[in-house]
């Protein structure tokens, strides 16, 4: 699991067929401070309704990618776990 920021969202009209009805957003992947960038910014599935500049928690676990879409089969890696609450107190703000 990773911090990461939403910094977009992208569209296909041609698409694998597990990605059909799924909400795409470019996330950029966070270092430790919350903060710097950790690397390039990736295409992530969204679940759970996150939004531009929103942080959230992204996972590459191809298990649990694989049971929420309900197929063996899928170019997904990468999907929003949750939003982080901004009134969490944390200092990285």
């Amino acid at each position: 699991m990773q911090r990461a920021r939403i910094i977009g969202s992208a569209t296909a009209t041609v698409k694998h067929p597990t990605l059909e009805g799924q909400k795409l957003l470019i996330a950029q992947p966070l270092m430790a401070d919350g903060r710097s960038p950790d690397g390039d910014p990736l295409v992530v599935i969204d679940p759970v309704g996150a939004g531009q500049g929103e942080r959230v928690f992204i996972s590459s676990d191809g298990r649990g990618v694989r049971e929420f879409l309900g197929v063996e089969a899928t170019p997904v890696r990468w999907m929003v776990l949750g939003i982080e609450d901004p009134h969490s107190g944390n200092e990285n703000g």
